[in-house]
C-alpha cells in the first residue's frame, strides 16, 4: 500500500515535470539577480537604445542614407549634419543609423544561427555520445582546421558578396566552436547524480538532455554568443574595409568604414571614421555587459 502511494506520488511529479509545470520559481530569481548587475542593466539599456534608433531611423534622421550631395561633401559636423559628411556627401549620421540594421543582423543573427546549430546537435550528441556524437565531432573539426577568417574569404570568393550569403557562411564556418563548447559541457554533466537519477526516473532523453542539463551549461554559451556577435561584426568590418564584405551600395558600419582607409581621411576628416568606431565599440560593449550578466544569473554554482 505504502508502495502505491509512492509510486503514484512519483507519477504526479513526472507528469508536472513532462507538462513544464516545475522549476517556473527560478525565472524570477534570476531575472533579479541580472537586475542587480549595474553594467549588465547599462549595457542593456545602451543595447536597446541603438537597435531603438537603427529600427526606427526615420524618426532620427530626414536624410537618405545613400543620397549623395557632392556640393556638401566632407562637411564637418553642424546642425544640419550632426556627424557631417563623407566624400560623396552624404549624412554619416544617417549611414550609421540604417548601416546598424545590416550591422547588428549580420553580427547578432550569424551568433544566434550559429549557436543554435551548435547547442542543439552538441547537446544531444554529447549526452547520446556513440556514431552520432563522432560523425559531428569530425565534421566540426574539419571546419576549425582552417583559420575562421580565410575560410570565410574563400566562401565569400565562391558565393559572392551578398548580405544573406555573408550570414550562410558565418553561421557555416562559426557553429564549430559553439558545438565543441557544448559537447564538453554535456560530457560533463552527463556524469552527475541528478542526470543518472532522472534516467531511472524514466524521463525522455529530449527532456533529461534540454530541459535539465542544457541550462547548467547555459553560462559559457551566453558568454560564446556574445563573443561570437562582436567578432561577427568586426569580420565584417575587416571583409567590407577589403571590398568582400557586403556590397558597397548597402549602408553597414564597415561601409562606413572603408572610406576612412586614405590616409588624408584619417589625419583631417576624424568624422567619418570616429563616430562609427565609437558606436561600434559601445555596442560591442553592451552586449558583452549583458552576456556577463546572464552568465552570472542563469550559472548554477553563482546562485545564492
Amino acid at each position: 500500500m505504502k508502495n502505491k502511494r509512492l509510486y503514484k506520488k512519483f507519477d504526479k511529479i513526472k507528469a508536472q515535470e513532462e507538462a513544464g509545470l516545475l522549476g517556473k520559481k527560478k525565472v524570477n530569481r534570476k531575472l533579479r539577480k541580472f537586475l542587480n548587475n549595474k553594467l549588465a542593466v547599462f549595457g542593456l539599456i545602451v543595447f536597446a537604445l541603438i537597435m531603438v534608433a537603427t529600427i526606427f531611423a526615420p524618426l532620427f534622421t530626414s536624410y537618405e542614407p545613400g543620397k549623395i550631395d557632392v556640393i556638401n561633401k566632407l562637411q564637418s559636423p553642424s546642425t544640419s549634419h550632426i556627424f557631417g559628411t563623407d566624400k560623396l556627401g552624404r549624412d554619416i549620421f544617417t549611414r550609421i543609423l540604417y548601416g546598424g540594421r545590416v550591422s547588428i543582423l549580420v553580427g547578432l543573427g550569424s551568433a544566434v544561427g550559429a549557436a543554435i546549430i551548435g547547442i542543439l546537435i552538441g547537446t544531444y550528441s554529447g549526452y547520446k555520445g556513440g556514431w552520432l556524437d563522432k560523425i559531428f565531432m569530425r565534421i566540426s573539426e574539419i571546419f576549425m582546421a582552417f583559420p575562421q577568417i580565410i575560410l570565410v574569404l574563400l566562401l565569400v570568393s565562391i558565393t559572392g558578396q551578398s548580405l544573406w550569403n555573408l550570414i550562410v557562411i558565418f553561421i557555416i564556418t562559426g557553429w564549430g566552436s559553439v558545438y565543441r563548447m557544448t559537447r564538453a559541457q554535456m560530457l560533463s554533466i552527463r556524469e552527475e547524480e541528478y542526470v543518472q537519477a532522472l534516467r531511472a526516473f524514466g524521463l525522455n532523453d529530449m527532456i533529461i538532455c534540454y530541459k535539465h542539463m542544457l541550462p547548467n551549461a547555459l553560462g559559457p554559451l551566453l558568454v560564446n554568443v556574445t563573443l561570437s556577435t562582436a567578432m561577427f561584426i568586426l569580420q565584417e568590418t575587416a571583409l567590407s574595409f577589403l571590398g568582400l564584405g557586403v556590397p558597397l551600395n548597402i549602408s553597414t558600419w564597415g561601409n562606413i568604414l572603408n572610406v576612412a582607409q586614405d590616409i588624408t581621411v584619417l589625419r583631417e576628416n576624424w568624422w567619418i571614421w570616429l563616430p562609427v568606431g565609437l558606436i561600434i565599440s559601445l555596442f560591442v560593449l553592451s552586449v558583452n555587459f549583458i552576456g556577463d550578466g546572464l552568465r552570472d544569473s542563469t550559472d548554477p554554482t553563482q546562485q545564492g
